[in-house]
């Protein structure tokens, strides 16, 4: 082994059981005849669906089981292609990568002479009548409502292999264009119009797996999101391979070895990621920000609730360089900036912890002293242009990195990680808004030259972060809070311009943390495992293994640490919203 010296213990497939409930079933038989046994002698079904559920599948197997009089697809209702792309325009830019975030409603991309002749053919159906499709609700809510979805990732891979975005014929469409198209678009009006739907969804159906469909009632999901808002839990992570992706995750994280690498991993994303409820032996996937919307405030606490509203604030994921390459140069946009430009709240201010390295890997970060912006800049678009490559010595400091280094990385500092590290990255969540500066003269894994963004990028760079700024503020910016025999805990930042605070815990014993009504994450970045308890017993002890992530709603409001070998010393890092 040469990243671990034990096997690996991480849980690639985390579960919480929820309590009190097992009513799940599965399969489109038995999903229809429990659909008709709870509708009775009514007769409106309403199937609204997230955006990317499979309509050939899903809604040819509940025609079969359920055998309405009239079927109203609601998709029809919505303006043609053509229409919604141009409504749409403003929104999707001519970027690749980039959009702006819209903030309207589902209604806004709907004919409602076409919502009213379908509201008058409901009223006169005689028989069974279901409508089905993305916003069908809007048409009206039924007799039984059940609500068919998926998560993003899923929506993301589906892309990949050549589905549309909604009433698109976009099939062979760059993936990163249907994938802006989703998030700046698509997932929001989606996302506003479920939280109006939570309390009163009949059934929660999970259509992720092609044709193997799960169903709980509507009162179970419900309970599941109020359970999970009040306990420890982890996210289902993803790994995603990249241009420049290394090889400790496969090791580490017991990925499959014949992939070529992996780049990425989202382990506490709420935006991206999903999570595992089990219902008795059915097991439902959902994505994380059903519990972020639907408990807001158990999750995030009341003042980060009031700050950011229903967003996930923190971000935690990995970037794996080892035996790999550079990260694209780059830098994040001033909070103004992405403010003004893209319509976002807060801006993507970062750090990189250093959980593994190797000779040689280290962070660029900031710019050398007495460099000349515009020469930079020429030399950025010369690199850009193919007419050499951009001299990053020369300008961009390097700092060669160790294990548990911690470098902060607040909007508008050049930086990158280079090959050979193993980045925990610890930000705020608008991770799109990436300004690539140069990509090392290189092409991403489609064959294509990976965007940049210098134009964007210069109207955001502190020209004024230079060396011995950088070296004074971000690095190893270490302050100790409290040190005896049996425990150590070292303040490692954020910058004073970040929002979100870290610190660093070593023990060999068991530590005392609050809450301090905000959401907290953890990740044991050292040791082989860690015991998460109430003092209180207000849940069951929670086993957190090396390099997972964990999530702790603000209601926990107390916990303890340990580690599950007491002989064993074990280091956790903890971020949460300063207040």
């Amino acid at each position: 082994m040469r990243y671990l010296n034990r096997k690996s213990n991480y849980d690639k497939y985390p579960v919480t059981n929820i309590i009190g409930y097992d009513d799940g079933i599965e399969g489109y038989e038995a999903i229809a005849k429990k659909i008709l046994e709870h509708l009775g002698d009514k007769k409106i079904i309403v199937v609204d669906c997230y955006p990317g559920v499979n309509d050939e599948e899903v809604l040819i197997a509940l025609i079969k089981g359920l055998k309405p009089d009239r079927v109203i697809k609601s998709a029809d209702m919505f303006y043609d292609e053509a229409v919604l792309t141009s409504m749409m325009s403003k929104h999707l830019t001519d970027d690749r990568v980039r959009g702006i975030m819209y903030y309207g409603q589902m209604m806004d991309f709907i004919d409602e002479k076409k919502r009213s002749i379908f509201q008058t053919q409901v009223s006169n159906c005689a028989g069974i009548c279901l409508i089905y499709g993305v916003g069908a609700s809007l048409i009206t809510k039924g007799d039984l409502l059940v609500y068919a979805d998926l998560a993003r990732w899923e929506i993301q891979l589906r892309y990949r292999k050549g589905m549309p975005n909604f009433k698109c014929h976009n099939n062979d469409e760059d993936i990163l264009r249907k994938y802006k198209r989703g998030f700046f678009i698509e997932w929001r009006i989606a996302d506003k119009l479920k939280r109006d739907l939570y309390d009163e969804i009949d059934f929660y159906l999970d259509t992720n797996k092609a044709d193997q469909p799960k169903m709980i009632s509507g009162e179970a999901f419900r309970a599941g999101l109020k359970q999970i808002s009040r306990r420890p839990f982890r996210l289902v992570p993803y790994f995603d391979p990249g241009v420049w992706g290394g090889q400790w995750m496969k090791e580490v994280c017991g990925l499959d070895s014949n992939e070529d690498n992996f780049a990425w991993s989202f382990d506490g994303v709420p935006e991206e990621n999903s999570l595992y409820l089990k219902y008795g032996d059915i097991v439902i996937e959902t994505p994380a920000m059903n519990v972020v919307q639907y408990q807001p405030e158990n999750l995030l606490g009341e003042k980060n609730f009031a700050r950011f509203g229903a967003e996930f604030p923190i971000r935690f994921d990995f970037l794996d360089t080892m035996e790999g390459q550079n990260l694209s140069l780059q830098v994040h946009p001033l909070t103004e900036y992405i403010k003004s430009h893209f319509g976002m709240i807060y801006t993507q201010d970062e750090s990189y912890y250093i959980l593994d390295c190797q000779e040689g890997g280290g962070v660029f970060l900031g710019l050398k002293e007495d460099i000349q912006k515009e020469e930079m800049i020429n030399e950025l678009k010369r690199a850009q242009a193919g007419e050499g490559s951009f001299n990053v010595q020369r300008y961009i400091n390097f700092f060669e990195a160790k294990k548990h280094d911690h470098y902060l990385i607040p909007a508008g500092t050049v930086h990158c990680s280079s090959a050979n590290c193993m980045v925990l990255e610890v930000s705020a969540t608008p991770y799109i808004f990436t300004f690539k500066l140069w990509d090392w003269d290189r092409l991403g894994l489609d064959g294509l030259p990976r965007p940049i963004h210098i134009e964007d990028g210069k109207k955001n760079i502190q020209w004024n972060r230079t060396t011995t700024w950088v070296k004074d503020n971000l690095v190893n910016h270490f302050e100790l809070i409290e040190n005896n025999d049996d425990y150590t805990e070292i303040k490692t930042g954020l910058h004073e311009l970040e929002f979100i605070e870290t610190r660093v815990i070593t023990s060999r014993t068991k530590t005392f943390h609050q809450t301090n009504d905000g959401v907290n994450m953890l990740n044991l970045v050292e040791g082989t495992s860690a015991v998460i308890e109430s003092p209180i017993n207000a849940f069951d002890p929670f086993v957190l293994h090396y390099v997972e992530t964990v999530i702790i709603p603000a209601s926990v409001k107390q916990f303890t640490i340990r580690p599950e070998d007491p002989d064993e010393e074990i280091k956790v890092l903890k971020a949460y919203v300063r207040n």
